[in-house]
């Protein structure tokens, strides 16, 4: 009787799916500012990924920035998307000014506003958070040779059609396995 098979295309898409939940492990593990856990993730992968990919069209059309089109090639091409944000709009309690207010407390108090992009002010250490997070993610995915590149652009397309809502700022990571990594030595 000859053993089941698994074929290479299969192994790797389940293996990347794998993947993209030991990178939200490794985002909601990493170190945090007073150990305060304001981090958010979630994968995306299949129809909904390519949602996101068609937002990111959407926005390089009204904004004239081919980036969003690039890169919306690249979710197309990838088998998931990991998405990690942060709730930035919480202070830390250390009154550093580095948001551009004097004190936690005016900071607290200040109108939150929605730019293109993202919501600010961001608290730095809720954005060192975040960094620390992606860093962790990608290093996991770095481990398990899985490709994958930081993508501000993902994230942006995301939180505009209110995935992870209550992300101020969210980055997306998209994964793949291919004969050569699709996220770098790419046309501009």
């Amino acid at each position: 009787m000859c053993p089941p098979e698994i074929d290479y295309q299969s192994a790797e898409i389940d293996a990347l799916l794998e993947s993209a939940k030991l990178m939200i492990v490794s985002a909601r593990t990493a170190p945090k500012s007073a150990g305060i856990d304001d981090i958010v993730a979630l994968i995306v992968y299949g129809k909904e990924k390519d949602v996101i990919a068609d937002e990111m069209e959407r926005m390089a059309r009204e904004r004239g920035l081919e980036g969003f089109k690039r890169d919306a090639k690249n979710v197309r091409d990838s088998e998931a998307v990991v998405l990690v944000g942060v709730r930035g709009s919480r202070s830390f309690g250390s009154n550093c000014g580095a948001c551009g207010y004097r004190t936690c407390e005016e900071f607290d108090k200040a109108r939150k506003v929605r730019g293109e992009d993202f919501v600010g002010p961001t608290c730095l250490f809720k954005s060192l958070d975040l960094g620390i997070a992606l860093g962790s993610a990608t290093k996991t995915a770095g481990l398990l040779n899985v490709d994958n590149r930081i993508m501000y652009r993902v994230g942006a397309a995301a939180l505009r059609l209110k995935v992870l809502e209550e992300a101020t700022v969210l980055i997306g990571i998209p994964v793949s396995a291919k004969g050569k990594n699709i996220y770098f030595d790419r046309a501009k």
